[in-house]
């Protein structure tokens, strides 16, 4: 489906299920609007080559990255930020907290052989899920928690999760924020790979790998044939 067709489909259904008059912004915006207040429409990735693509911040991306890279199915992990306003940030401008973004990471997936169910599954299973603005000693917005989402089963998929998580917190709530896809900027390519390329560096001994040991203990079904 064509992606202005799309937005008018979503907005569509938007009114239907919560009522109210909606219209679409312009059409080739993913907004809509009720009762004068805008309201983000997911971007929908393209499939490309039967691959298709997942966003999740939870930290430092180089944990992050790292974890889904090691896990069947997940053809590449990139470092990046999302979830803010500002066009594309640096390193430096992510770090100030004032960009709005989150250090996150796109995940390039075989569908026939993970589905994004499981990668939801990882991304909770991998972190606090309580802690807010944070994992770990990393604190800030821009290490805060998001799951984005494409299309409406995605969020369906993500809001079932959270409210199994959310009985078994008894009393305390998943801190991530849901949020539909707009955009993904690719972070600075010193970042890629980072655990991989610097594997003696103090942060990546003392926080990254063992965040990535704890996981592949809790997941081992999950872990490509070379991450036994």
């Amino acid at each position: 489906m064509e992606p202005k067709k799309l937005y008018l489909l979503l907005a569509l259904i938007f009114a239907a299920a919560f009522g109210g008059t909606y219209f679409l912004l312009k059409k080739e915006s993913p907004e809509i609007v009720k009762n004068n207040v805008s309201i983000n429409l997911p971007i929908q990735v393209e499939t490309q080559n039967r691959l298709k693509k997942a966003y999740f911040a939870s930290g430092c991306f180089w944990c992050v990255e790292a974890i889904y890279e090691s896990v069947k199915g997940v053809k590449e992990s990139i470092s990046g930020y999302s979830g803010g306003h500002t066009k594309n940030p640096t390193y430096d401008e992510s770090n100030t907290g004032k960009t709005g973004h989150a250090e996150a990471v796109e995940i390039i997936y075989d569908p026939t052989i993970i589905n994004f169910k499981q990668l939801v599954t990882i991304y909770f299973g991998s972190q606090n899920v309580i802690q807010v603005n944070g994992q770990g000693n990393d604190r800030g917005s821009q290490y805060r928690s998001i799951i984005f989402y494409q299309n409406e089963e995605e969020k369906k998929i993500i809001e079932t999760k959270i409210g199994q998580l959310n009985k078994q917190l008894k009393g305390k709530k998943v801190a991530a924020e849901v949020v539909p896809f707009q955009k993904f900027w690719i972070a600075e390519e010193y970042h890629q790979n980072y655990e991989k390329l610097h594997p003696n560096n103090s942060y990546i001994q003392n926080v990254s790998i063992p965040r990535l040991k704890k996981f592949q203990k809790k997941f081992p079904e999950l872990l490509r044939e070379d991450k036994h």
